[in-house]
């Protein structure tokens, strides 16, 4: 079985961002070992400057890459990322499978994104879309893909 690790910024503070992770988590069980890591975000005021904002993407880079296993796969969320679509990346899922890798990473950064030092520790960055999306909905949504991917996989009515 393969587990599949979700690292992100920031907790969720809204119920209904839990509620729906919290569903994605229990249907991911069957499919996979799935760990949800939370790592505190950078407190910054309502302006930060550019550089205070590089500031905390540093902190929190340092975090997540001492998160980061030493084996497996990266893939780091963000919107310079490669687009895949549901089919692309069940199939990129499968071939780590195929291929040995039994542990996936995504990593997921806070409202400011993610240093670079961090995207160029993946092995994949992944766009959702070009659209803008607050990280917390990113990461619900990012729970559902993953479902949706092993869903996929083994062939069920779930993904039409």
């Amino acid at each position: 079985m393969q587990s599949v690790t979700v690292l992100c910024v920031g907790r969720l503070k809204e119920r209904f961002y839990a509620d729906a992770c919290a569903e994605y988590q229990k249907r991911l069980g069957r499919h996979c070992k799935l760990s949800l890591v939370e790592l505190p975000e950078q407190r910054l005021g309502d302006a930060p400057s550019a550089a205070e904002v590089a500031a905390a993407l540093e902190r929190e880079a340092d975090a997540i890459l001492d998160r980061l296993p030493r084996v497996g796969a990266v893939i780091a969320l963000c919107v310079e990322g490669k687009e895949l679509s549901s089919e692309a990346l069940a199939e990129t899922m499968a071939r780590y499978a195929a291929r040995g890798v039994s542990q996936v990473t995504f990593v997921v950064g806070g409202s400011f994104g993610m240093a670079e030092r961090v995207k160029r520790a993946a092995d994949l960055r992944l766009s959702m879309s070009p659209m803008t999306f607050p990280h917390h909905l990113a990461r619900v949504m990012l729970l559902e893909q993953i479902y949706r991917a092993y869903q996929i996989r083994s062939g069920t009515k779930y993904h039409k």
